[in-house]
């Protein structure tokens, strides 16, 4: 039975894009854990820790982002381990941002002057309290912006998980095109609904990249 694109339409996409900014935050908040101690170790770890790591950043850097959500849910299939849209979403989307957050944190931990490292060895401070206390708040105020750009580009590409049948934003898209076959108001609200999360943190970003600074060591 074909459908008439109506209000209902756009409140079954609206609970898609609640799917959407769900599988997003719950990518960052898992990867950007990850994220921050691939950064710390490829910063300050022993060289075959950071050689190891940076290998690892490379491979799935290079690798698309369709191929690692195929691995992390069909592939492991073949190992045993079954898991549903929502956790094999979750895992590839969280593998994906550690990488690419963790490169982000670590270009901002090394872009503190080394006279800050130094001054913070003058105070006898352990390389625990350097970090806590003048490295990483430092660091944090010059992430902010590079970090919220990419959370940006986490809901987009969350839409590449309708693939493997989790219905977030794009997924209930094509669903209810399959009922109503109105393409051009469906995938119209669609675009709407995204530039409407993504527009407000990419202004965001810009503002937040326009105002990073780093106080020189005295």
């Amino acid at each position: 039975m074909i459908r008439s694109f109506g209000w209902e339409s756009v409140e079954f996409l609206i609970r898609g894009a609640g799917w959407t900014l769900l599988l997003s935050f719950m990518t960052f908040v898992i990867g950007g854990c990850f994220a921050l101690i691939f950064a710390l170790l490829r910063t300050l770890g022993p060289k075959p820790v950071r050689l190891a790591i940076a290998g690892f950043i490379q491979l799935v850097q290079a690798t698309p982002l369709l191929i690692i959500v195929f691995l992390s849910f069909y592939g492991l299939s073949f190992v045993g381990l079954h898991f549903p849209p929502m956790v094999g979403a979750g895992l590839s989307l969280a593998v994906y941002t550690t990488v690419f957050l963790g490169d982000i944190w670590r270009g901002c931990i090394e872009a503190i002057p080394r006279q800050q490292w130094e001054a913070a060895d003058a105070l006898a401070l352990t390389r625990m309290q350097q970090l806590r206390y003048v490295i990483l708040p430092q660091a944090f105020k010059i992430s902010l912006g590079p970090t919220v750009g990419f959370m940006v580009q986490i809901v987009k590409n969350t839409s590449v998980v309708a693939l493997i049948g989790f219905v977030e934003l794009t997924r209930a898209g094509q669903l209810l095109n399959n009922m109503t076959f109105q393409p051009f108001h469906v995938f119209l609200t669609v675009a709407a609904i995204y530039f409407a999360i993504c527009y407000p943190m990419s202004f965001l970003s810009e503002r937040l990249k326009g105002n990073r600074h780093v106080r020189p060591a005295h």
